[in-house]
C-alpha cells in the first residue's frame, strides 16, 4: 500500500491497522512495515521558515470519522493553549464550508494579525504557498491538496526585500524563564 506524505499522519497506516485489528486472525500474522515519509506540515513549514518552531498540534478538519462539534472543541483548546495549528483536510467537495468556519472560530481566540500559511501540493510541480493573516485568510485558497498552518500569538513574519517572507515561531515562549 502506498500513501502520500507520512502514512502514519492522517493517512493509510492507521486505516490499515484498523483493518488488521477487526479482520481475520490471519491478518495479525502479516508482516507490516510502516515507512515514514515527510508530513505535509513539515514540508509546508520548511518552505516558509519555521512556523512549527515551538509547540504545535495537527488537526484534521474532516468530519467523516468524528463530529464537527469535536473539531470545534479541539480548535478552541489548541488556540486557547497557544499552539500553532497544522490543519489537514481543510476542505472537500462535500464540506467546502468547514475551513471558513474554523477560521471564524479561531478569530475569537487569536489576533487578526496571526500569520496563516496555505501550502498547496508542496514538493510537486504545481506547488504554491501563500502567507497571509488570519483576518485576510480566504478559505477558497485551499483544496484537499492544501495544508494550512495557523500561527500562535507568538508566530512572526519577517519581510525580506526581493525574497519570500520567513514565518517562524520562536523557540522560547513569552514569559518563559531561562
Amino acid at each position: 500500500m502506498v500513501s502520500g506524505g507520512d502514512p502514519g499522519v492522517f493517512a493509510m497506516a492507521a486505516a490499515l491497522c484498523g483493518e488488521i485489528e477487526t479482520g481475520p486472525q490471519a491478518w495479525r500474522e502479516l508482516d507490516l512495515a510502516v515507512v515514514p515519509g515527510i508530513t505535509a506540515m513539515l514540508a509546508v513549514a520548511a518552505r516558509v521558515g519555521a512556523p512549527l518552531g515551538h509547540d504545535f498540534c495537527a488537526l484534521s478538519l474532516s468530519d467523516n470519522l468524528k463530529s464537527w462539534e469535536l473539531i470545534e472543541r479541539r480548535l478552541d483548546a489548541a488556540a486557547g493553549a497557544g499552539f500553532v495549528l497544522a490543519l489537514y483536510n481543510p476542505v472537500s467537495r462535500a464540506r467546502p464550508w468547514q475551513l471558513g468556519a474554523a477560521f471564524d472560530r479561531l478569530r475569537s481566540h487569536l489576533p487578526a494579525t496571526t500569520p496563516v500559511v496555505f501550502g498547496r501540493a508542496v514538493g510537486r510541480p504545481d506547488e504554491d504557498t501563500i502567507v497571509t493573516t488570519l483576518a485576510a485568510a480566504d478559505p477558497s485558497a485551499a483544496d484537499m491538496a492544501t495544508l494550512v498552518i495557523v500561527g500562535s500569538v507568538e508566530t512572526r513574519v519577517i519581510k525580506r526585500r526581493g525574497r519570500p517572507p520567513l514565518v517562524y515561531t520562536p523557540r522560547a515562549a513569552c514569559g518563559a524563564s531561562a
